[in-house]
Parts: structure tokens; C-alpha cells; sequence
């Protein structure tokens, strides 16, 4: 039998469904792994009751780009980012990430996770593309083993890089594979993790990193593997590569991979800032969707997309941590309101600026929908029970309670969330993960860190 919970008396849920709705003094009730009603005075006899009056509601968050290896090489001035450019950040990073270890992925990951969950965070992504000859293969799967322990629901991008330093990437040797080797290792995550149905918590993405790194012939075979396989396809595409993709191949990035098949509503791209115009009607004609992720454009000082003129033409944007390396933090609220404030900045010239709210539903159900995903992203009946809620009744809240819509991004509500909900299931309440003991798991990781990386 499935168990209920009774959030009772929300003061107010902002269900991000495609008429806006927001409900008042209303209760939702949960049965398993869904949204079983919403509603007033709901009865439930043998439920859990959770009680919701000063609480907003806010459907989970989707992160749809990061890497959450980097949560470990954070706050370094010897490799800060700002201010310099993606490639030459690239030949210094590597170096380092070549000492990532299995157990280095392991408890970064429960780091970048849990992070992710204080703050609202439900669903995510993440681009792990970091294999080197001593790390081994399994590092997905103590990703997948990390999302179990904290209950986040999990997509996990298989990245990886095949194309030397010799041969123009900035892929140290140790951590350059093989095609054949990248494929392999698909095949064995997909068949082992993928889970497609309803309510799946877990889920495999094939993503080479990025067309500078790789060969061709890895993004053909990704291509062909995924349309088999019936997942879906990512990579970094718009960051300041393509003057690279045009010396060597004659074309900008996203042209190389129209020809390859490597668009469509299957695949999405994270960055996008070097898009040109004609590019957005090629994405949004074909399907494709970007994660807009506005920490790395802001400290690398880079082109702040034009959101509203990609809307225009049809494209779906959403939201992105990225790497903890190009932001130093997995607070994709704080992610939200950067965004927000970002597109404010430029709305004069641009001719508007997208709303707070609207700036949330990217971070929701654009989020889902990137991800293939039709059973999350919005508060509604049938759809998984992924919701976090922020307590009102703060002093600092005080005189912003009348708009919920727009309440987090346009006030800046970005510390830790009042409780997180996945999958029906409470996973952080009361300061703290559920289930884990993270002291233990903290002293454990900063052990293992001044261990692999401390020194850098």
C-alpha cells in the first residue's frame, strides 16, 4: 500500500501549470510517488500530516547542467575563473582533475546533492565526464549510489573526452578515452540505471563533453547509440569554442551538429552564450533546449543571453548550476535570482525582461521538459509529488507575502528552504538531510579531499 502525506493548509502553492495557478489556504495530498489531489479541507485518515500554514509551495527544482566532481576543487584562486577564457581555463583545470578519484566522485557528489536538496532542488543533472586511467569506469555508479542514499531523482550524463593533446584538445593524456571504450560503458549504465518509466529516479544520458575534445566519430556513434537506446543526448556547445569548430571544420558548432544529427528534441546544449540569432530559429525549429547557467558567463565575463528574443522564436531555456569550479556553489536558487537579475540588466535595450515567475517556470517545468520529463516540473494531480516549501513567517518576508509568484527570484529567497519533498518522500526538514548522518559524511569527505586535492 502506498503511503499518503497531508500537507495541510498551505498559505500558498504556486503550482507552475500552464494556466499559473496559484492556490490559497488549500492542502495537497500525496499517495507514493504522486500528487494525489489538491485542494481544500482534504481528509486523509491514515496519512502523515505535514502542517503547511505559512508556507509557500513550490514545485522542485530542475537542474539540467552541472558537474558535480568539481564541488571538490572549489574556492581556488590558484584556478579561479574569472575574467578568463573557457579554454585556457580548460588547460589549467585538467591537470588537477586528472587526481579525481572513484571515492572523490562518490562524496562530491553527495555534496553537490545535497546541496542542491537544502535548496529546493528535486531533480538533477549532472555532467560527469572526468574518467581517467586510475579513477576506473564505476563512477556513475557511485553517483547513482550517492542519489539513492539522499533521495534526489538523478539523471546522469556519461561524459567524456577522445581526442588528445596532440591532436589540438586540452586533454591530458590520462584522462583522454577511446570511443569504443565511452560506448562500452553506455551501453553497461543504461542497461543497468535507465529507468524510463513514470516517476523513474534515475536516468542515463549519453554526453561527450564538447566537440573541441573529442573526435568526430565519438558525437556519430553517441548519436547513433542514444536513438538505440532511447535516451537522451547533451553537451557544452556555444562557450566560446566555436572559433576553434570554424578553423578546423569550416562551420560554427551548432552547424556541425545539425549535420551529424546531434539536435532535436532529444538533445539539449549547456551555455549557448556565443548563439547567434539565426542560431535560436535552428534550436527552436529543431527542438533542441539549452541550460542557461549564469554563474560561469558572470565570473568569466562573458554574453548574458537574450532570453526574451529566444522565447521569441521558441526556444526552451533552463536552468544550470554547472560546475562547482565555474560557480562554487549548488544553490541553484541563488542560480535563479543571478538569472533573474542578469536578464534585468539588459532589459532596456532588449525590450523587456522576462518576470521573476516566468524565471521560475524556467527552473521548473522548462527544466522538465528539457529532460524529457512530463511527470514533474508543476504542482498537479498525477504528476510526482517534487515540491519544496519556504517558510513565510520569517521576519526578513515581511511585506512580500502578497506575490508568491514572484517572490524568490525578485526578493532573493536563497538560503535553505523550509523541506524538500521527492518522490513523495521528505528528504530534508528541520536544517538537515533525512536519512544520512552528514557530519559523519563531511568529516569523511574534507578527509579525503586534503588527501587527492589538497595541495593544488
Amino acid at each position: 500500500m502506498n503511503t499518503q502525506i497531508l500537507i495541510k493548509n498551505a498559505r500558498a502553492i504556486v503550482t507552475c501549470d500552464a494556466s499559473d495557478q496559484v492556490f490559497y489556504d488549500t492542502d495537497i495530498l500525496i499517495e507514493g510517488p504522486k500528487i494525489k489531489e489538491i485542494g481544500k479541507n482534504l481528509s486523509a485518515p491514515d496519512a502523515t500530516v505535514i502542517d503547511g500554514r505559512d508556507k509557500f509551495i513550490y514545485p522542485g527544482l530542475v537542474n539540467t547542467h552541472h558537474h558535480f566532481f568539481q564541488t571538490f576543487v572549489r574556492n581556488q584562486e590558484s584556478i579561479d575563473y574569472v575574467n578568463m577564457h573557457v579554454v585556457e581555463w580548460l588547460s589549467k583545470i585538467y591537470p588537477i582533475f586528472q587526481r579525481i578519484t572513484e571515492d572523490v566522485i562518490y562524496y562530491s557528489s553527495l555534496t553537490a546533492m545535497g546541496d542542491l536538496l537544502k535548496h529546493g532542488c528535486t531533480t538533477a543533472f549532472d555532467h560527469q565526464y572526468c574518467y581517467t586511467k586510475s579513477s576506473g569506469k564505476l563512477l556513475v555508479d557511485r553517483q547513482m549510489q550517492a542519489a539513492s542514499e539522499l533521495g534526489i531523482r538523478y539523471h546522469a550524463g556519461r561524459g567524456c573526452n577522445t581526442l588528445p593533446l596532440t591532436e589540438g584538445s586540452t586533454i591530458p593524456d590520462d584522462m583522454v578515452e577511446t570511443t569504443d571504450e565511452f560506448i562500452s560503458d553506455c551501453e553497461r549504465i543504461i542497461d543497468l540505471y535507465h529507468d524510463p518509466k513514470p516517476y523513474s529516479m534515475g536516468q542515463i544520458v549519453v554526453a561527450p563533453c564538447q566537440p573541441i575534445n573529442s573526435y568526430k566519430s565519438t558525437f556519430v556513434e553517441s548519436v547513433a547509440l542514444a536513438r538505440d537506446k532511447g535516451v537522451f543526448l547533451h553537451t557544452h556547445l556555444g562557450e566560446g569554442e566555436n572559433n576553434i569548430m570554424v578553423e578546423r571544420w569550416g562551420k560554427r558548432t551548432l552547424e556541425w551538429c545539425q549535420e551529424i544529427d546531434f539536435v532535436g528534441s532529444d538533445v539539449w546544449f549547456a551555455h549557448g552564450w556565443e548563439l547567434t540569432p539565426e542560431e535560436y530559429t535552428v534550436m527552436a525549429q529543431t527542438g533542441t533546449s539549452l541550460s542557461h547557467c549564469p554563474a560561469p558567463a558572470v565570473l568569466g565575463g562573458f554574453d548574458i543571453l537574450d532570453i526574451p528574443a529566444m522565447n521569441k522564436e521558441g526556444m526552451n531555456v533552463s536552468l544550470g548550476c554547472d560546475g562547482s569550479a565555474t560557480n562554487d556553489s549548488s544553490n541553484l536558487l541563488d542560480s535563479l535570482r543571478m538569472a533573474f537579475l542578469m536578464q534585468a540588466y539588459h532589459s532596456k535595450k532588449r525590450g523587456g525582461c522576462p518576470s521573476p515567475y516566468d524565471m521560475l517556470k524556467i527552473a521548473t517545468i522548462n527544466g522538465a521538459k528539457t529532460l524529457g520529463r512530463t511527470d514533474i516540473g508543476s504542482l498537479e494531480t498525477e504528476k510526482g509529488a517534487d515540491l519544496f516549501m519556504v517558510d513565510t513567517s520569517a521576519l526578513e518576508l515581511t511585506g512580500t507575502l502578497h506575490d508568491p509568484k514572484n517572490l524568490l527570484a525578485r526578493t532573493g529567497v536563497t538560503g535553505p528552504v523550509h523541506m524538500t519533498i521527492v518522490n513523495g518522500k521528505v528528504v530534508y526538514e528541520n536544517g538537515s538531510l533525512v536519512g544520512v548522518d552528514e557530519k559523519k559524511l563531511s568529516n569523511e569527505g574534507e578527509a579525503l579531499y586534503e588527501q587527492v586535492l589538497g595541495n593544488i
